[in-house]
This record gives structure tokens, sequence and C-alpha cells, in this order.
């Protein structure tokens, strides 16, 4: 096995061993460098001092080779990813989090997750008003360049999701190994979200759903996330909890208000009184999730600075003309023409993907190359865009 090979295979090998901690092997992953040696460290450290229960022990020492063996077959199909921790490539703002996995299985564009992103949730059963609302909302949000993140559920989510695939790109954080589909009457959308975004797991090819594995999904959906959108949602509602999550990462978290005869919405309600953002159009959602954007479109161009495409292009005024030599930028720049634009048309006028605009319109914005009005079109900077 090449050197490569065994790294892939150590990574597996602790992604599965049950009840390994991640903050333990963070830390251990941190010191050593490398997964090989994490293991290596794992499997000689004395039971006494490691903490380590013998049944993770154990498998750490005699890993499933066929379970390894199927996930390495996953991961050599085309479009199937494996981001760990140790790679530059792991998203950025769930690494800022409590409690990141060590690992993310990715089947799509595993770019994405760099993209600026607002999760979407709410009732598996909302009311036809509820799923009214996500879809909208999705479908605007997605036409100004975010990425909408979602748990691949029924009602809200499913909405959600549909909504995206209109406007742009959307990411499904699902509970399951990235092959499994659950509820089996999303396999469709899951395809279609594949194709042109990205399903994202924790949890390794094969793995079923788990009462206990959705609350984990909704950490990663709050933790990828700029920030959370709850359009409806019950008292007693996983939808609250993503939104705890997202508060406690520090992110926004936005309320759709109903009708006080509504029991779908006094899960909104409670969040409203406890301090989330009252809105009723996606243009306030895109105005508070703004600095939160730039900021992530700086560690973006740290991360892309390696790349001679970007090289020149630091953010000065000498910079912002070393970024238009790109010919990408360029044909953004000449698209954006005398009239501001928004998205979807740049997009068609360009041939580039939305996601690919929404990171290069950010950064061109911090070069101040560019201005963005409130409804989401772009315009060269010293023209006003509206």
């Amino acid at each position: 096995m090449t050197q490569a090979g065994d790294e892939r295979e150590a990574w597996l090998t602790l992604i599965r061993a049950p009840g390994l901690g991640a903050r333990i092997v963070r830390q251990v992953l941190d010191s050593e460098g490398c997964a090989r040696d994490a293991l290596l460290r794992l499997r000689r450290a004395p039971a006494s001092e490691s903490g380590i229960a013998d049944a993770t022990r154990a498998a750490l020492l005699d890993p499933d080779l066929n379970a390894i063996d199927s996930d390495r077959h996953w991961l050599d199909q085309p479009g199937q990813h494996l981001l760990t921790w140790l790679d530059a490539d792991y998203p950025a703002l769930l690494r800022d989090t409590a409690r990141p996995p060590l690992a993310l299985f990715v089947r799509g564009d595993p770019g994405l997750l760099w993209q600026p992103q607002l999760a979407i949730v709410g009732s598996r059963n909302p009311t036809a008003g509820g799923r009214d609302n996500a879809l909208a909302f999705a479908t605007a949000l997605a036409r100004s360049g975010v990425v909408i993140t979602s748990g691949l559920a029924g009602g809200v989510d499913s909405a959600a999701h549909e909504g995206a695939l209109r406007g742009g790109r959307t990411i499904a954080v699902v509970g399951t190994g990235p092959d499994v589909v659950y509820p089996a009457g999303n396999a469709a959308l899951a395809e279609r979200i594949a194709g042109s975004g990205a399903i994202v797991s924790e949890f390794a090819p094969g793995t079923p759903p788990r009462p206990e594995h959705f609350p984990r999904r909704n950490r990663l959906i709050a933790g990828l996330s700029l920030g959370t959108l709850v359009v409806e949602a019950a008292l007693r509602s996983g939808s609250l909890i993503t939104a705890r999550l997202a508060t406690e990462a520090g992110r926004e978290v936005f309320a759709l208000p109903g009708s006080i005869h509504n029991p779908m919405a006094r899960g909104c309600h409670r969040l409203i009184r406890d301090g989330a953002r009252l809105v009723e159009t996606a243009g306030e959602i895109l105005e508070e999730l703004k600095p939160m954007a730039a900021r992530l479109a700086e560690r973006l161009r740290d991360t892309l600075a390696a790349d001679a495409a970007v090289q020149d292009t630091a953010g000065d005024a000498g910079n912002s003309a070393g970024r238009l030599a790109d010919p990408d930028y360029q044909r953004l720049w000449d698209a954006l023409g005398h009239d501001p634009q928004p998205v979807d048309a740049l997009a068609e006028r360009t041939g580039l993907t939305v996601a690919d605009i929404s990171s290069m319109l950010l950064i061109m914005e911090l070069d101040g190359l560019i201005t963005v009005g409130a409804n989401g079109r772009y315009g060269r900077a010293g023209r006003k865009a509206e």
C-alpha cells in the first residue's frame, strides 16, 4: 500500500472506531501531524492513561477491514471525497465550533463548504404557507449567491433544497452515511443535490439512520452556516436545537413570524422572544450576513493564496489590477457592465457557476472593486448598485 493509502486507511480506522472521542483524537493529530502516527500513538497508549474503552481499543488494533475496503471503494468513485481535520480545505466555520468532527464524507462539490451558507430548517410537517415560505426564501437567497444548507428531511428541509436548486446551489447534511438517503422518498432530490451541490456526512458510507445521529447532524448544519433561518417549528422541535447550536457557535439566528393560531409558529415566536431576528424578506437576511461573509472571504483568500491565479491579489489597489488579470475575474468584471446585476444574470453572462461567482464577488468587494445593493445586485465601485 502507498504512503497515501496508509494515511487514508488510518483515517478510516479512526473514523470507524466506536466511542473514540473526537477531542482526544484532534489533540493527538495536532501533535503528531498525520493520521498514521496518531493511530500508532493511540494504539500504544496505556489503557490507564488514554481513557479509551476496551471496545474502542480493540477496533483501533483490529479494525474491520471489510468496512474500510468498502469505504475506500466509495471514495474511489468520481465526485466522492473525504475532508479531514488536517486538510487545509476543512471548512473554516465548522473548525471554529466547539465540537467539530474528525472528518467529513462529501458527495458532490467539497468547495461549496467554503462558500457563504445559510441554514434553512423547520418542521417536517409544515403548513402550506410554511412550505411556500421555505421555497421562496431559499430561491431568493440562492439567487443572491448564498448556498442553502439543510438536512434533507421532509417538509421545510425539502422545500429549502428545492428552492435553492431553482436559484443556485445547496448542501444537504445527513444523519446517515453519504450514500444512504433518509427518508427514502427524497432519493431523487438527493441525486439532484449531489449533481450540482453537495451531500455531507460525518458518518461512514453505509451508516443507517439512527435517532442519536440527527442532533449530531444538526450541529453540523449550524456550524457550517453563517446563520440559521427557522421557517416553522413546534415548541418541541429539532429545529430549535439547530437554532440553539447556531447561537452557541456565535452565528445569527433568524425566524419567520406566523399566526398565533398556528402551532407550527410557536417555536419561531419563542426564538424571537429569546433574541432571534424577526425577518420578513430575504434582503434583511443578506444584510445581516454580509459582515460574516466578508470575514469568510478573507479566510478563503488566505487559503487560495498559494494558487497562482490569485497570487497577485492580496487586496490593495495595486493588487486589484492583478486580480483582473485572471481570465475568470476579467470575464466577471466585463459581465458587470454599466448596470448592476443579480448573481443569476452574471452566471448566464459568464458561464461560471453561481458558487464561483459568489466567492469572486466577495473578494472583489473586499478589494473595493464592486459594491452591492440591498437587493443583491452587484455593480462596479463608483456606480450605485441598486
